[in-house]
């Protein structure tokens, strides 16, 4: 049976690095950061993917992965313009 002061330490060490998340409010609810960089993320890419339609640029549906690593790169982005800030 563990020891159970050797548990509280550990928590203790474990949890000393989280703070709050960033939180937005959107119409009086508060919505975790991620959460709105991850739709601001698809929506650009749906975006981007219609402009390419739209130019000639998409043709043939490119490689599987293209349009959901485009909204993760887009997300991050996002993420670190709102969230990080640039020096």
């Amino acid at each position: 049976m563990p020891n159970p002061s050797a548990c509280a330490v550990s928590a203790a060490l474990l949890c000393s690095g989280c703070s709050a998340a960033p939180s937005v409010a959107i119409l009086g609810a508060y919505f975790p950061g991620w959460m709105l960089c991850a739709l601001l993320g698809i929506a650009l890419t749906v975006a981007l993917r219609v402009g390419a339609g739209i130019c000639g640029l998409h043709r043939h549906g490119g490689p599987p992965l293209l349009y959901p690593l485009l909204a993760l790169l887009c997300s991050a982005v996002i993420w670190i313009l709102l969230f990080r800030g640039l020096p």
